[in-house]
């Protein structure tokens, strides 16, 4: 996979940086669709907002769990367990670690978001309840991964670059 554990920083909407720690990244790589066999995986990502520079810094997500639906083209979170992790986690961190977004695979190279994808995202924007203006949205590809902001102002949703030289 070209982006490399350590490139793992974007450049996000405020001018600052999005950092993905290494433990979700290897988490979310475990389930990379390089077989045909393997289905779509997913979760939610959670992380800081880090106050001496305003860069957010992924720390955790949760993986796959009872209650997901999955296929090979079609992931779906099941509400209940993964809201359990979030609330658990935030109450752990006093309030510190955050709902940021969310994660999940394609069965393509280089991942693009699927019109089902961009409908859920914006429905995420919209009705969820979050410590910030953006959300984010991670697909993990064969050989890529995309990273999208959302915004919950206006809705759109575009693809971040990444920001490490």
């Amino acid at each position: 996979m070209p982006n490399k554990i350590s490139d793992m920083v974007f450049s996000i909407s405020n001018g600052k940086k999005l950092k993905i720690d290494e433990n979700p990244i290897e988490s979310m790589l475990s389930y990379v669709q390089d077989t045909n066999v393997k289905d779509e995986a997913g979760g939610v990502i959670l992380g800081r907002f880090i106050k001496e520079s305003n860069n957010i810094v992924i720390d955790v997500n949760t993986e796959p769990m009872e209650g997901d639906i999955r296929t090979r083209t079609r992931f779906k979170r099941g509400e209940k367990r993964h809201q359990k992790i979030i609330n658990e986690i935030w109450k752990e961190s006093e309030g510190t670690c955050n709902y940021l977004g969310e994660w999940h695979t394609h069965p393509e190279e280089n991942p693009s978001p699927s019109t089902t994808d961009i409908k859920s995202w914006t429905k995420i924007l919209k009705n969820d309840v979050f410590s910030s203006k953006y959300l984010y949205f991670i697909i993990i590809g064969i050989e890529s991964i995309g990273i999208w902001e959302g915004n919950s102002e206006n809705l759109k949703i575009k693809k971040l670059k990444n920001g490490k030289k």
